[in-house]
């Protein structure tokens, strides 16, 4: 479709420019020329040529300028002459068509269409109409990466997770901030979580050998339809946000593994802070030492087991009962009591979660 924008737009503009001239598409052919004779023509050697000057060049008889497209200089202009006209028109057509290209992308591009309907900027009565236009599949399997850049890179993060996804009918990479892309990916019908755990931590690991880029990265859960897609980018977006409270050391953090810290993360501050005043005696978990709170935290990695805890924190089996029994006097919960150990996770990590809020004055 766009090679024929481009035909149009050279075939209005025949009668103002008293030259040959035209556009070569990104394989190297001639896509739109005023000369019809010429459509088709090979000109490979031309990108090569010009990718080596400032955008525009000169060669054999011709003067090439570059048309930028969202960042990508895929095809480009040209017009008979090597005078300063044909260099003026070459620039000129540069301008015209990459701004021609960029409104069309813009009504008809799948991936705009995507990231319209990621971001809510669509009515979700126009996503069936819109997605018909396009022939877009509304009735595949998609799950939702939220890939978060930390630092500084030499390369656009865009341009990074583009080129590990270069498939643009089955995968949408969108840039929906300077450090924040977008995965919109299918996924088959028998698709686990796991997977995509292990595609996630992959697109790390290679964006960091590769890039020297650190990232965290956000999973949603499978939806199988366009309109949940702007839910399934919420949940990417939340998954980060609670890891990054809960689980400060994992980079990769998938919604639906989020346990109670979705909860958590959901309740008013006010409301937890009564929770705390209601469990616990007044600065009962702020005396509690770093040392205290590293073997709550094995006990319950190593679900309550007192032996495996002294073992794993390599304690005698009286010295970890010891420090459990100091527990229970200051906070009058004894953790060895299911019950008592929920209500000491939970609160934990409400303390955690009102120490990751911003205090408002």
């Amino acid at each position: 479709m766009p090679n024929r924008l481009y035909q149009s737009v050279v075939h209005q503009m025949k009668d103002a420019i008293d030259r040959t001239f035209g556009v070569i598409d990104e394989n190297g052919i001639i896509a739109a020329c005023s000369d019809l004779q010429r459509i088709g023509e090979p000109c490979a050697h031309v990108r090569e040529e010009i990718t080596y000057t400032a955008g525009q060049a000169v060669l054999g008889g011709n003067t090439y300028h570059q048309i930028t497209v969202a960042g990508r200089s895929d095809c480009v202009a040209f017009v008979a002459g090597d005078d300063a006209f044909a260099a003026q028109m070459a620039s000129v057509l540069a301008v015209a068509f990459a701004n021609i290209r960029n409104l069309y992308d813009e009504k008809y591009d799948r991936s705009s269409f995507v990231k319209n309907i990621i971001l809510d900027n669509i009515l979700p009565s126009d996503i069936f109409v819109k997605s018909k236009e396009l022939r877009f599949s509304g009735e595949e399997n998609r799950i939702v990466f939220l890939i978060k850049f930390y630092g500084h890179t030499d390369v656009l993060p865009f341009e990074m997770v583009q080129g590990l996804f270069p498939d643009r009918a089955h995968d949408y990479v969108i840039n929906v901030g300077e450090q924040d892309i977008v995965l919109v990916k299918e996924v088959g019908e028998d698709c686990e979580i796991a997977e995509m755990e292990e595609l996630a931590a992959g697109i790390a690991e290679t964006l960091n050998s590769e890039f020297y880029a650190k990232v965290a990265i956000g999973i949603s859960t499978v939806v199988d339809n366009l309109k949940d897609l702007a839910r399934a980018y919420k949940e990417a977006r939340v998954a980060i946000e609670v890891g990054k409270v809960f689980d400060t050391e994992k980079t990769i953090v998938s919604y639906e593994n989020l346990g109670i810290g979705r909860l958590v993360y959901q309740l008013p501050t006010t409301l937890c802070e009564i929770f705390l005043q209601e469990v616990f005696k007044k600065d009962s978990i702020e005396s509690l030492d770093r040392e205290t709170l590293m073997t709550v935290q094995s006990f319950f990695e190593n679900n309550l087991n007192v032996s495996e805890t002294s073992r794993k924190l390599f304690v005698h089996r009286n010295t970890l009962v010891y420090r459990l029994d100091k527990i229970r006097k200051i906070t009058g919960l004894d953790l060895r009591e299911f019950d008592h150990a929920i209500t000491f996770k939970v609160a934990l990590m409400v303390k955690k979660y009102l120490t990751s809020k911003p205090v408002k004055f």
